[in-house]
């Protein structure tokens, strides 16, 4: 029983060591997650004001620009799978992987072969694997992006897009797929499309009482788009980025919580077992003394 009660001391002195690691990764997470979801809020307006004006100006100004083009025959997409540098987050990037490739399977029906593009080291590490290949990979910086992260993702993804079909690396849809954050317990795998642009604005012909925007290029509605169509990929893609950065500390704090919780059931349940041991020991110390006495007693009887 003194070698069982030394182990179980030893598991119950692990699993606090453990605990306290966790309970410290909880409250990091906790910490980050406040700012990681301002910057996820304070993107949104920006995002959207954004998609709107060149949702507006390729509706307004009837120009056919490659980025608002669509292929009649559609052979080959890209997808950007945003996913997390570090673990210990749950299924946070397995959730994202498996739409990833619910995504594959979907554009494959669609008889669309698929370039793989990666954001993070758990994504990385998932196709490298399975043998699969992956035109190009980022990472180091999911739970805190920056702009010029996305703005790098983003000139990646436009250069294969604007090549000619059939040349080397040449894609005619790219797609995002990441994690959108919806609240502290509930974070949601999500694909978009990101090109060609859809367009948003409607052409219907408006009420009679509703006034119609007037539209201005200067110098010239393709010069607009040029300059427009850049910052709006890279503004969707800054916006994952930063979705999936607050969704991943949540998810991280969730998982680590867990962690605790679990870590001080076990140490209930190995102290519980370390004294069922320890009173085990101590009974049958005491049985051995009594029996000892009980037979010392029975030989002098004896001799008497």
């Amino acid at each position: 029983m003194a070698v069982s009660l030394r182990e179980y001391r030893a598991r119950i002195k692990s699993t606090e060591s453990m605990k306290k690691i966790t309970r410290a990764m909880e409250l990091i997470a906790a910490s980050r997650i406040i700012k990681a979801q301002q910057r996820a809020q304070a993107a949104a307006p920006y995002a959207r004001e954004l998609t709107r004006a060149v949702s507006a100006v390729a509706t307004f100004s009837n120009v056919d620009h490659p980025l608002t083009k669509e292929e009649d025959n559609p052979v080959k997409a890209a997808v950007l799978i945003v996913t997390s540098d570090r673990g210990l987050a749950g299924a946070y990037s397995g959730s994202v992987l498996k739409e990833g490739e619910r995504l594959f399977e979907r554009l494959r029906e669609e008889g669309k072969d698929v370039d793989v593009f990666v954001a993070g080291r758990k994504g990385e590490a998932y196709f490298k694997f399975r043998n699969r290949p992956v035109v190009k990979s980022w990472t180091g910086f999911s739970d805190q992006p920056s702009y010029e992260v996305a703005a790098e993702i983003g000139e990646a993804l436009i250069e294969a897009f604007l090549k000619d079909q059939g040349e080397e690396g040449d894609v005619d849809e790219v797609h995002v797929v990441y994690t959108r954050f919806r609240s502290m317990l509930v974070q949601e795998p999500t694909a978009v499309r990101l090109l060609p642009l859809e367009i948003i604005e409607g052409e219907e012909a408006p009420d009679a009482a509703e006034a119609l925007p007037l539209y201005e290029f200067e110098p010239s509605p393709e010069s607009v788009l040029d300059g427009l169509l850049p910052q709006y990929v890279q503004s969707r893609i800054f916006f994952a980025l930063l979705q999936a950065a607050a969704s991943e500390l949540a998810a991280r704090q969730k998982a680590m919580k867990s962690a605790t919780d679990n870590a001080e059931e076990l140490i209930k349940k190995y102290t519980r077992i370390a004294n069922q041991a320890r009173q085990a020991g101590i009974t049958q110390e005491i049985s051995e003394i009594v029996g000892g006495v009980n037979a010392l007693a029975d030989a002098n009887a004896a001799n008497d």
